[in-house]
């Protein structure tokens, strides 16, 4: 029995084997050609989209609990327009005992202008005392300095609940939310690797941010003929028009995660437009950028 059993493995364990060493495909996507320049003198770059007004970071004011979020992602906004509105309540019950205080300093007011009128009345037939009707006028000033504080408290307390409320401080697309009613928001700014409560941007025309290596920067010429390719698509030159060079070289942050890529490097950033409607993207896309080298741009000035 021992014996059959053994060799109806082995046949089985054979079987196996010989199944296996069939080849098997797997299908793989091909991989997206690199793209070329379109000039024969060059200076490229890498780019980021963003939005021509930069990618506004929006922040609260003061700490507090979220209640309620006026917009969406997506939403065109008008400056001025309210994004989000922190807790209240406190500032709230503060603002009626500072409103309460202005009918008490009224009053005051009404008592000490009585009474200097009255002292006044009487200075003239010698019933009243030099003294008696300076400490009259005196307390009048006090009371009606005292309803101008009120006032003024009321305004300041209203200025306070107003900061509550964070509006929009341009007109732009919210491009990205990252708060909802019921979160604590801190006005610290956002650190490395942290999302800012809301983003913001003008995306009507939108600008890509090249940075341009500093052993590159002496051949540059910011406004000689430029044209981009978003990642992935080679095949589709995107003509860029020159907006403004800042013109501070700073350490390289935006990074394409090539691994020939040099992280220790500085660049000099360009930005250039482009009109989303011919091309469509998003703010946050990668861009290879090329830029006419300076024989081709002395050219094409010509």
């Amino acid at each position: 029995m021992l014996p059959v059993l053994a060799a109806a493995g082995l046949g089985i364990a054979l079987v196996t084997v010989a199944g296996g060493d069939h080849p098997t495909s797997v299908a793989t996507l091909p991989a997206a050609a690199a793209p070329t320049s379109p000039y024969a003198v060059t200076v490229a770059g890498a780019g980021l989209v963003e939005a021509n007004t930069e990618n506004i970071v929006i922040a609260t004011p003061l700490p507090g609990l979220v209640t309620k979020v006026f917009v969406a992602l997506g939403d065109q906004v008008e400056a001025g327009m309210p994004l989000f509105a922190l807790d209240d309540r406190g500032l709230r019950a503060d603002l009626l005992a500072r409103r309460a205080a202005i009918p008490v300093a009224q009053s005051q007011l009404a008592q000490a202008k009585y009474l200097f009128d009255l002292a006044a009345s009487l200075s003239a037939s010698q019933a009243m005392s030099t003294e008696d009707r300076e400490t009259r006028r005196f307390a009048l000033q006090k009371a009606q300095a005292e309803l101008a504080q009120a006032e003024a408290d009321v305004k300041a307390g209203e200025l306070q609940l107003d900061r509550l409320v964070v509006r929009a401080p341009i007109a732009g697309e919210i491009l990205q939310l990252k708060i909802h009613a019921g979160e604590y928001a801190t006005p610290a700014s956002p650190t490395a690797g942290e999302q800012p409560l809301l983003l913001l941007g003008d995306v009507s025309p939108l600008h890509v941010r090249v940075d341009v290596d500093e052993f590159d920067a002496g051949r540059l010429t910011p406004t000689a003929p430029a044209t981009g390719f978003l990642r992935g698509r080679p095949d589709h030159p995107i003509p860029l028009t020159f907006v403004r060079l800042e013109p501070y070289v700073l350490p390289k942050h935006s990074l394409t995660g090539s691994s020939t890529e040099r992280v220790d490097t500085r660049v000099l950033q360009v930005i250039y437009r482009f009109d989303p409607h011919q091309t469509p993207a998003f703010v946050g896309q990668q861009m290879d950028v090329f830029i006419a080298g300076a024989a081709e741009a002395s050219g094409a000035a010509r």
